[in-house]
């Protein structure tokens, strides 16, 4: 029914952003049509194809109440495919690791682009 997941590059700027996406042709998610809905109820996103060409992509809705500003932008770069939301927790020794303190003069671009240069 539906291919296995394929990664999805999209480039923002400087940045690159990788997420996975299920895929399905318009005549499987047509077939398998219940089976993918159930998938999305699960949180999964699809993208359908047409003669391998991206056409659709099918995903969970997710309420607009109580929602804030920077939720409203994040569901927003989301449906768009810029980011995908992850769906567990962070897992606690990442957030227990402590800030990363940088030379005076130093901005955190700057860091970050020169540790993506280095490979590490």
């Amino acid at each position: 029914m539906s291919r296995p997941r394929k990664d999805v590059v999209v480039r923002l700027d400087l940045f690159v952003y990788t997420s996975q996406m299920k895929q399905s042709s318009v005549t499987e998610t047509k077939n398998g049509l219940s089976a993918i809905l159930e998938q999305v109820k699960a949180g999964e996103t699809f993208l359908i194809t047409e003669h391998g060409k991206p056409v659709a992509r099918l995903e969970p809705v997710k309420s607009n109440e109580n929602r804030t500003t920077e939720e409203a932008a994040l569901g927003d770069l989301e449906r768009r495919g810029v980011v995908l939301q992850g769906k567990g927790r962070v897992r606690k020794e990442l957030l227990d690791q402590p800030a990363v303190k940088l030379p005076r003069g130093v901005s955190v671009l700057e860091a970050l682009l020169e540790e993506r240069r280095s490979g590490r």
